[in-house]
Order: C-alpha cells, then structure tokens, then sequence
C-alpha cells in the first residue's frame, strides 16, 4: 500500500511538471534584455535636446523627435492591450503551426526601417493625450517598467496563445517582443531626424 502511494504521489508530481508551460528562464532573460535595451535607447535618443530640436520636423510630412516620442508611448499601450486580450482567450495551441518566424526574425522584422508603414489613426502623435515629450517619457517608462515585470513574473502559457494578425501568426511572447522592436524602429527614426542637415543646433 505504501509503495502504492508513493507510485501515485510520484504520477502526480510528473503531471504537475509536464504541464508547466511557462516561459523558461532564457526566454525571461531574453525579453527582459530585449525591453530593458530598447528602452534605454529611446531615451538616449532624446537625451539632452532642446525643445527646438524635439519639434524640429525634416518635412511638413514627417515626424519630429517628439512626435516619435509620442507614438512610441501612445502604442506601447496599444500592443499590449491588445497582447493581454489573446492572454485572456483560451490557449490555442494546435495554431502554433501557422507561426512563420523565430523570435529572433520577429524583432528583426519590426525594428527594420526598409519598409515604411503608416500608422493608425489612432497613435498618430497629434491623437495622444501627451502634451510634451517629457509627459509622453513618463508614460513610456511607466508602462514599460510594468510590462518588465509582467515577464519577470507571469506563469501564463505566453507561447500557447496565438494571434493571427493581418502580416501573420504570433504567440504573445513574440508580441512582448514585438512591442520592444516597435520602440527600436521609431528610435532609428528619432535618429534620422537628427541626422538632417537641418536640424538645430540647440
């Protein structure tokens, strides 16, 4: 009888163990780096301007450092909204099939400027609430600070809930990922501003 409980205890605690799904301790590492990066970069970008320079827009049709600022903060918020709303869905995880790229491809696919996009109507920088850069700074570093710690500490199965969007299938690991690529492309950005002739000395 003893042996036969041990037996059964021991088929529990295996069954406990082969449906722990959450992330590894590589895959927290990675997207905590990765978000913790990208903010840094952000704010190295705008560090120290002036506010002649963070208005400062190379053409009627393209963004200023504030502008790209604000977007960055304004979709931030967006992703993951919608990133949360997947979580909250049943895990779907016969749909892992249709996922295309790595981890490593999506990043690489968000940050890269080679192909434009336009932007919702939605985050559009004028469509925010932020009335300067340094509020929309705070709400970046606010909502950025709280995602970090979400992937430090969540048990959800990230990688068993799949998004199909219009470029694709992702799990909402990769989102988190996407949203940190997504403040990387946009920094490049801040940075082309700042590379035209044109722009302020101070």
């Amino acid at each position: 009888m003893r042996k036969f409980l041990l037996f059964v205890s021991a088929v529990v605690m295996l069954s406990f163990v082969s449906a722990d799904n959450t992330l590894s301790k590589k895959e927290r590492k990675m997207a905590t780096k990765h978000l913790k990066d990208t903010q840094k970069d952000v704010i190295n970008a705008m560090k120290g301007l002036s506010d002649a320079q963070l208005k400062f827009k190379p053409a009627p049709d393209r963004w200023s450092v504030e502008e790209c600022l604000k977007h960055i903060a304004i979709t931030e918020g967006s992703i993951w909204q919608m990133t949360e709303g997947f979580i909250k869905q049943a895990a779907n995880p016969d749909k892992r099939a249709e996922i295309k790229s790595t981890d490593e491809q999506v990043i690489q696919m968000i940050s890269s400027r080679n192909q434009k996009a336009q932007a919702q109507e939605s985050v559009k920088p004028e469509n925010t609430p932020y009335k300067s850069a340094d509020e929309a700074l705070q709400a970046f570093k606010a909502s950025r600070a709280k995602l970090i710690d979400y992937v430090k500490s969540t048990n959800e199965d990230l990688r068993n809930h799949v998004a199909a969007l219009p470029f694709g299938h992702f799990d909402t690991y990769q989102l988190i990922l996407f949203i940190g690529a997504h403040s990387n492309r946009h920094m490049q950005q801040m940075e082309e501003v700042k590379a035209d002739p044109g722009f302020p000395k101070n």
